[in-house]
């Protein structure tokens, strides 16, 4: 085995990349059945409330992500308002836990996820809804039959990006998660580990993994974006 494989096969790297992998997953899950959703409903609603929902997804965007870890930690602290909700009804304790990992995944990625569908909404998907709303479909048959299918690249295209931009996530996952190794130190955060301890093979060993997941995902999209055209 090549020393870059067995590098990847480290103890600890191999702990942060199970990390990662197990965090993606769960947080891809919620993209496919909240952001779906969510961008369907933002792109066929203007009002005060749509406007105020889509500043907040849209928010991780523009805003420093140390900054958004640290306003999640004060609502998911112990003495949070959600972190107190959670700790006394389900027993769950997000911070510092693999559960701040999926936090920071989905909270960073959603806006991703929404943006293309809700943008395919306001193209022409509200008029084949309404046309199958006239011919007498029900909103189960509208949404499976008629919405899907025809978003169903702008739903490809944003969990790509929304997954992509989790894998990189560092600043909320560092805010909640503490880097703790072994339990929230993902792929990104053990690459700064493993610089920060003069490990710089591992470190790039790590980015290269990272390389080409992202490569294989821009072709990918590349391919999607031609087949559409």
């Amino acid at each position: 085995m090549s020393d870059w494989g067995q590098l990847l096969l480290d103890p600890v790297s191999g702990r942060a990349v199970l990390l990662t992998l197990k965090a993606l997953g769960i947080a891809t899950c919620l993209f496919v059945l909240l952001g779906i959703p969510l961008g369907a409903w933002l792109g066929r609603r203007s009002s005060r409330l749509s406007q105020a929902v889509e500043f907040l997804v849209s928010l991780p965007l523009v805003f420093p992500p140390i900054a958004t870890g640290f306003i999640l930690l004060m609502l998911l602290g112990r003495r949070g308002p959600l972190g107190q909700a959670l700790a006394e009804g389900l027993g769950l304790e997000v911070i510092f836990s693999f559960w701040a990992l999926v936090v920071a995944s989905f909270i960073t990625g959603l806006p991703l996820m929404v943006k293309p569908i809700q943008a395919a909404f306001r193209e022409e998907i509200q008029r084949l809804v309404e046309l199958a709303q006239v011919l007498g479909r029900s909103r189960r048959q509208i949404f499976l039959q008629v919405v899907l299918p025809n978003i169903r690249r702008s739903v490809t295209a944003g969990l790509f990006l929304a997954i992509l931009r989790s894998l990189g996530e560092v600043g909320v996952s560092l805010m909640l998660g503490g880097n703790i190794v072994g339990r929230t130190n993902t792929v990104s955060l053990e690459i700064y580990n493993a610089v920060f301890t003069g490990e710089y093979a591992r470190a790039a060993s790590l980015t290269v993994l990272l390389s080409i997941i992202s490569l294989g995902a821009v072709l990918l999209l590349r391919r999607l974006e031609l087949e559409k055209s």
